[in-house]
C-alpha cells in the first residue's frame, strides 16, 4: 500500500514538473513573440518616418504641395466641425457680429470710439501675432524679434537722440517716425523714457511668445493622459530620446543644456520655469513638453512663462537694444571702423552717409517723402532681402510640416 502511494506521488510530481515546464515554454514563446512584434512595429515606424522626412519641397515639390493643401483642408474641416458643435458660442458670435456691423456702418458720435477700437485692435493683434509666430512651431518659428520688434526699438532709440524728444506725431507714428514740427521742447531722453515709449509693443510681443509656448505643453499633456506613442510627435520623440541619454556619458553641449533645463523645471517648478523663460532660450520648447509630461498645472506653467517672457525678458531685450543703438555709441563705433585694415575706410563712409540720411529723414515735414541715398538704399535693400529670406524659410518649413503631417495621418 505504501509503495503504491509512493508511486502515485512520484507520478504526480512528474506531471506537475511537466506542466511547469510547458508553462515556462509557453511564457518564453509568448515573450519571444511579443518582442518580435515590438521589433516589427519599431521597424515599421522607422520605415514610415524615413519615408515621411522625404516629403520636402526640394525633393518632392508637387507631392509636398498637394499633401500640404490636403492637410490644410483637413484641419479647416476638423476645426469647423468642432466649432459648429458649440451652438451657444456660434449664436453669440453671430449676434455680436451683426450688432458690430450695424454700429460700424451707422454714422454718429460713436464712430470716434469705433475708430479708436479699430486702430488699437489691429495694433494689439499685430504685435501679439508676431510674438506667437516667434515661438510657435517647436524651433521653426519666425524670428520676429530680429526682424520687427528689435528694429522698431532701434528706430525709436535713434529717433529719440536725433530729435531730442519722444513726442513723435501720431500719425504717422508708429508706422513711421518723424520729429515734431518746430518749435518744440528739446530734451535728451534717458533710457527709462525710451523703454516706456516702446513698452506696450514689447509687452504684447512677449505675451504672444508666451501663447506660442502652449502647443508643446498641451501636446505633451494630452500624450500623457491618452498614452499614445511618442513616435506620433517629433517633440515627444525628442523628449523620450533625451531621457534615454540621461545616464550616458560624453553628451554634447546641447544635450547637457537640455537635461539641465529639464532638471531645473522638474525640481524647482514655478521658479524654474520662470528662470528658463526670463532669458533668451531657444530650448524652451522642451520646458513646455516637460511640464506637460509631468502634469504641471496650466496656470503654474503659463503664469511663470508669461511673467518671464512678457515682463522680465522683455525688459532685458529692450535694455540691450536701447544701449546698443544710442547715438554716442553708434557714432563711436562708426569712427572706430577706420581702424580696421583695408576694409575699415570703405565701410566707414557708407555708415556715415546712412546716419546722416537718417537724421535728414527724421527732420522732414510730416507727409513729405525724402528718397534714400545710395548707401542707405543699399543697406535697406540688404535688410529687406534678409527679412524676405527668413519669411520664405518659415513658409517652406510650414509647408513641409503640413505635408509630413498629412503623410502621418495616412
Amino acid at each position: 500500500m505504501s509503495q503504491s502511494r509512493k508511486k502515485d506521488g512520484a507520478r504526480q510530481r512528474r506531471q506537475d514538473e511537466g506542466k511547469k515546464g510547458r508553462a515556462k515554454a509557453d511564457g518564453s514563446s509568448d515573450s519571444n513573440s511579443k518582442s518580435q512584434l515590438s521589433k516589427k512595429d519599431k521597424q515599421q515606424k522607422d520605415k514610415e518616418r524615413n519615408a515621411r522626412v522625404k516629403f520636402v519641397l526640394w525633393r518632392r515639390p508637387i507631392q509636398t504641395l498637394l499633401y500640404c493643401a490636403l492637410e490644410l483642408m483637413e484641419l479647416v474641416l476638423t476645426w469647423s466641425t468642432r466649432l459648429l458643435k458649440q451652438r451657444l458660442l456660434m449664436s453669440t458670435l453671430f449676434v455680436l457680429s451683426i450688432l458690430i456691423s450695424m454700429l460700424y456702418k451707422r454714422d454718429g458720435p460713436h464712430q470716434v470710439y469705433i475708430e479708436l477700437v479699430h486702430k488699437n485692435t489691429w495694433f494689439h493683434v499685430y504685435w501679439i501675432g508676431l510674438g506667437v509666430l516667434s515661438s510657435v512651431g517647436l524651433g521653426t518659428g519666425l524670428h520676429t524679434f530680429l526682424l520687427y520688434l528689435g528694429p522698431h526699438i532701434a528706430s525709436v532709440t535713434m529717433a529719440a537722440y536725433g530729435c531730442n524728444t519722444l513726442d513723435f506725431p501720431s500719425p504717422p507714428y508708429p508706422d513711421e517716425i518723424v520729429c515734431p514740427a518746430e518749435p518744440y521742447t528739446k530734451q535728451i531722453p534717458n533710457i527709462w523714457s525710451i523703454m516706456t515709449k516702446v513698452r506696450l509693443e514689447a509687452f504684447l510681443w512677449g505675451f504672444g511668445t508666451a501663447l506660442g509656448e502652449l502647443p508643446p505643453y498641451f501636446m505633451a499633456k494630452a500624450a500623457r493622459l491618452s498614452g499614445y506613442d511618442s513616435d506620433d510627435s517629433e517633440g515627444l520623440a525628442e523628449f523620450e530620446a533625451l531621457n534615454a541619454k540621461r545616464n550616458k556619458k560624453n553628451l554634447s553641449f546641447i544635450d547637457k543644456a537640455k537635461l539641465r533645463m529639464e532638471r531645473i523645471v522638474e525640481r524647482i517648478g514655478f521658479f524654474g520655469i520662470l528662470a528658463c523663460a526670463s532669458i533668451p532660450n531657444p530650448l524652451f520648447d522642451l520646458a513646455g513638453i516637460t511640464c506637460g509630461h509631468f502634469m504641471v498645472p496650466f496656470w503654474t506653467f503659463f503664469g511663470a512663462t508669461f511673467i518671464g517672457k512678457a515682463i522680465v525678458k522683455m525688459h532685458i531685450q529692450q535694455l540691450i537694444v536701447i544701449i546698443g543703438f544710442n547715438e554716442p555709441l553708434i557714432e563711436s563705433a562708426v569712427e572706430k571702423l577706420r581702424l580696421l585694415p583695408y576694409l575699415g575706410p570703405k565701410l566707414q563712409q557708407p555708415f556715415k552717409r546712412l546716419l546722416q540720411d537718417q537724421k535728414t529723414r527724421l527732420h522732414r515735414k510730416k507727409g513729405s517723402n525724402i528718397p534714400r541715398t545710395g548707401s542707405g538704399n543699399l543697406l535697406s535693400t540688404i535688410f529687406d532681402t534678409f527679412v524676405m529670406l527668413m519669411i520664405c524659410y518659415f513658409v517652406v518649413s510650414l509647408v513641409n510640416s503640413l505635408a509630413q503631417g498629412h503623410h502621418k495621418r495616412m
